[in-house]
């Protein structure tokens, strides 16, 4: 008799080929092969909803209005440099279906601007870490709220980028900035 293999979906319900084993078997990693995200440096990360849901809030005249879940995301981004000394936040907007943000991944003597190579660390102090940790407490939270208990908000996995030099960092913060006004025609709008 041959052993079929399965994995768990985020709900812990057994997944066979039949019903998307293979799609996560066949997933490519966005991760640059051989990199270290623990290492000192600057990352531009998006996070969006599950679905790309619109669940945070609204545009209005070029300003996102934060709703009640829109509000936990933004503070337990904010809290992320509080629980984790290594992480220092730098700009940031939460959308009406996703987070941009930057992380600077900081050692006790300081921070290091960009992300140049170096030696492995500890997996607890990686972005995919520090991005897990955040995912999962603003889950819990808006989750609590809404009393919906162990309902995905966002999806697997995130965008990440190494932030490589000045004029990269320059460029993401107006991003970042300018975001709320061309909502209308974000890739992650859901009419766009």
């Amino acid at each position: 008799m041959a052993i079929r293999p399965y994995a768990l979906d985020m709900r812990g319900n057994k997944m066979t080929e039949e019903k998307g084993y293979q799609d996560i078997l066949h997933r490519r990693s966005v991760r640059l092969k051989g990199y270290d995200y623990a290492q000192e440096g600057a990352y531009f990360v998006t996070i969006c909803t599950r679905d790309r849901e619109c669940m945070f809030g609204d545009e209005h005249n070029g300003e996102i209005r934060l709703n009640q879940y829109g509000l936990i995301v933004r503070e337990e981004w904010l809290r992320t440099a509080e629980l984790r000394e290594n992480a220092k936040l730098e700009a940031c907007v939460v959308m009406p279906n996703h987070l941009h943000g930057i992380i600077a991944i900081t050692n006790r003597r300081g921070v290091s601007p960009y992300a140049p190579t170096g030696t492995l660390r500890s997996p607890s102090h990686t972005l995919g870490a520090i991005v897990r940790g955040f995912k999962s407490a603003s889950t819990k939270l808006i989750n609590e709220t809404r009393h919906t208990p162990g309902t995905p908000v966002w999806q697997r996995n995130y965008y990440e980028h190494v932030i490589r030099d000045e004029d990269d960092l320059q460029r993401i913060q107006q991003y970042i900035l300018d975001n709320p006004a061309h909502w209308a025609e974000d890739e992650n709008h859901p009419l766009g």
